[in-house]
């Protein structure tokens, strides 16, 4: 069997060239980053957890309008997605104060947000991810104004969407990142999801406890991170009752294995 090439390798995740023309292999890592990877480690069989998870909201997501990049889970820890070019700017929307926000502003984390927020930040770990306004990217070129428009038209949908999704799963959505890329077709192109949506770039909560069930539990060295992510998949419906560990298990002794 041929080596896959790599394209591209991140915090989480590395991209292989796809089976197809403008197509990409996705492969989620277990590696935990934070604090614009200052902090290292890792977390056993987040990958899979991952992987599962994003493949679920980004399905639900297709089914109710929102384009994205994802096509199909190839296995524990791949899935098919379209090669888009990304834009340098995260997207993330605020609906309770937690993290930077309530640090930058002195609001007492799990303050709920008068409105939702959203904000941008220009992708460069070297800069720290610094939070920059619509006007730098405009100005600068990173989107133009249409898909500006169309990014915070679909944060917002988005939004909407998941908060309902994890209430319905005794989860408060606190906060959440996305990226979207641009899919071209001859001159023309269109903004989509991209990325993944996991417990990595959300901050869940759970509603009855405050429990942390998110990357927070690495950040702030809370401990029980995998079973964090598990418990979020669990009540998404992605693993039966008690499978969760037999799943990670498997895919631990494939893993030795060399398969």
């Amino acid at each position: 069997m041929a080596r896959r090439r790599q394209i591209y390798e991140g915090k989480a995740k590395i991209l292989y060239e796809g089976p197809e023309p403008g197509t990409l292999i996705q492969y989620f890592k277990d590696d935990a980053t934070a604090f614009n990877a200052q902090k290292k480690g890792t977390i056993n069989g987040k990958g899979v957890l991952n992987n599962r998870i994003s493949e679920h909201i980004f399905t639900l997501l297709a089914g109710i309008g929102i384009p994205t990049h994802f096509i199909r889970r190839l296995n524990m820890r791949e899935q098919l997605i379209r090669q888009v070019e990304i834009v340098p700017v995260e997207v993330v929307v605020r609906n309770v104060a937690a993290g930077s926000l309530s640090k930058r502003l002195g609001i007492e984390e799990g303050t709920p947000l008068p409105r939702t927020i959203i904000e941008y930040y220009f992708k460069d770990d070297a800069l720290g991810d610094p939070m920059i306004t619509d006007e730098h990217i405009l100005a600068f070129g990173w989107a133009s104004q249409e898909e500006l428009h169309d990014m915070a038209d679909m944060a917002i949908r988005v939004n909407d969407f998941m908060s309902g999704l994890f209430a319905g799963i005794g989860i408060r959505l606190i906060d959440f990142k996305l990226e979207f890329g641009r899919i071209w077709d001859n001159d023309y192109s269109r903004i989509i999801l991209a990325d993944e949506i996991s417990p990595d770039g959300c901050r869940l909560w759970d509603m009855s406890t405050g429990e942390k069930l998110d990357k927070d539990r690495f950040r702030r060295d809370l401990g029980g991170e995998v079973e964090a992510y598990q418990e979020v998949a669990r009540r998404l419906g992605l693993f039966p009752e008690g499978a969760d560990s037999a799943v990670l298990d498997l895919e631990t002794h494939r893993k030795r294995r060399g398969k």
